[in-house]
């Protein structure tokens, strides 16, 4: 058993009444519009090239009023980069801060919250709601 199969039956087990989904990001779709989705620490490591994508299907799942929280690179411009810093070789790119709230601003979505919350690191985070 991988280690995102154990988290899954942990939480399986201790909220049996929540249904919880694993699968790729990146393909990932749903004809249900959610209150509320959380991608934290999983963005950066997506393809710099699915970005875009993979958040603006996001947006598209979040109902009217829908609020999406997710943690990102908060450099000023795109980019993607490789480092050992936390252990084994890992893989990270944003569109930075720029292109994040570019791109979210041209979906409907009002930014209501950005914070650099490790500061001097650039590990950043935004909260915005679909209008």
């Amino acid at each position: 058993m991988d280690i995102s199969e154990e988290m899954l039956r942990l939480a399986r087990e201790r909220h049996p009444d929540v249904t919880f989904h694993h699968g790729d990001i990146c393909q990932w779709q749903s004809d249900h519009r959610y209150a509320f989705i959380s991608a934290w620490d999983s963005i950066w490591h997506i393809p710099l090239e699915q970005q875009e994508n993979v958040i603006s299907r996001l947006v598209a799942s979040l109902a009217q009023g829908g609020v999406l929280i997710f943690s990102f690179g908060g450099a000023d411009e795109a980019g993607d980069h490789r480092d050992d810093f936390m252990g084994p070789e890992m893989y990270y790119s944003s569109l930075g801060v720029n292109g994040f709230v570019a791109l979210l601003s041209g979906l409907g979505c009002a930014i209501r919250h950005l914070e650099f919350d490790q500061f001097p690191e650039l590990h950043a985070y935004l909260i915005v709601q679909k209008r």
